[in-house]
C-alpha cells in the first residue's frame, strides 16, 4: 500500500507556488490547518487566491497569511472578526468575493462533485445577484427560464451559483492513517470534509497518524483515494 506521509516542507515545495488557488477549510480558528499555514509562511509562496469561511482573527490561522500579506484574493462568508482583513480590503490590497455561508458550502460542494452549479434563493433581491444568472421557476410550463433582474416575477427565482474549485486544499483531520483514510473531531469537522472533495491536490495535517488498520472502517469520514498526502500536525487548542 502507497505511504502518504511526507513533511510540511517537501509537500509544500513540490505542490504549492505563487498566484495558487487553495482550500483553507477552518471555522474562526477549529479545524484550520495552522501547521500547513505556518510552513506555507516559511516560504516565499504570495498572491494567493483564498476560498474559506473566514479569515479567523488577527495573528492566528488565516489571519496570518493576511498580516503577512500573501493573500490577493478571497473568496469567504465574513471577515468581521479580523480587523486586518477589513483594513486591507477597504485599501483595495485584498480583492475579496463575500458569499452566503451555506452557498460556498454547495459551491465547493458542487467543484468536488463535477456538478456544473447550484440553484439557490439565497441572495435573490440583493447586491449578492449583481452580475450572476438568475432562473424563475414557470408553473405552467413546468420549467425553468433565465430572467433579467428587471423581469417582472411570475415564480420563485433562483440564483446560478457557479462550483469552487483550487489548485490545493489544506486539511486539518484529528486522525489519518498513513494511506490517507481521514477522521475529524467534532466541531473541527465543519468545512474540512467538503473542502477535501474539491481541489487538485489534497494535503492533510493529522494531530494523529496511525497505521492502515487502525482505523474503524465505519469512522472514517474522508477516504483515502480522496488525500494525495498527510503530514503531522499539531492539536488544535479549540474544537
Amino acid at each position: 500500500m502507497q505511504n502518504k506521509v511526507t513533511t510540511i516542507e517537501k509537500v509544500i515545495a513540490e505542490h504549492c507556488f505563487t498566484g495558487m488557488s487553495i482550500l483553507l477549510p477552518g471555522f474562526v480558528n477549529v479545524g484550520v490547518a495552522e501547521s500547513l499555514i505556518d510552513g506555507l509562511l516559511a516560504t516565499d509562496i504570495t498572491d494567493l487566491q483564498v476560498i474559506s469561511n473566514n479569515t479567523s482573527v488577527p495573528g492566528r490561522g488565516i489571519g496570518k497569511l493576511v498580516r503577512a500579506d500573501r493573500i490577493r484574493k478571497i473568496t469567504c462568508s465574513h471577515i468581521g472578526n479580523n480587523a486586518e482583513t477589513c483594513e486591507r480590503v477597504v485599501k483595495g490590497e485584498i480583492n475579496i468575493t463575500f458569499c452566503p455561508q451555506g452557498s460556498l458550502c454547495e459551491k465547493v460542494r458542487a467543484g468536488g462533485a463535477g456538478i456544473g452549479g447550484i440553484l439557490t434563493p439565497t441572495g435573490v433581491y440583493t447586491p449578492m445577484q449583481d452580475g450572476k444568472q438568475l432562473l424563475e421557476w414557470d408553473n405552467e410550463k413546468g420549467e425553468f427560464r433565465f430572467v433579467k433582474p428587471e423581469d417582472p416575477t411570475a415564480g420563485p427565482r433562483y440564483i446560478l451559483e457557479l462550483p469552487l474549485h483550487a489548485d490545493v486544499a489544506f486539511i486539518h483531520a484529528y486522525k489519518a492513517d498513513t494511506l490517507g483514510n481521514v477522521v475529524y473531531r467534532r466541531t473541527s469537522r465543519n468545512f474540512n470534509e467538503v473542502f477535501a472533495t474539491a481541489a487538485d491536490y489534497v494535503i492533510v495535517e493529522a494531530e494523529h497518524i496511525v497505521e492502515v488498520g487502525e482505523l474503524d472502517p465505519d469512522e472514517i469520514m474522508t477516504p483515502h483515494f480522496i488525500v494525495d498526502a498527510v503530514v503531522q500536525g499539531k492539536a488544535l487548542t479549540e474544537a
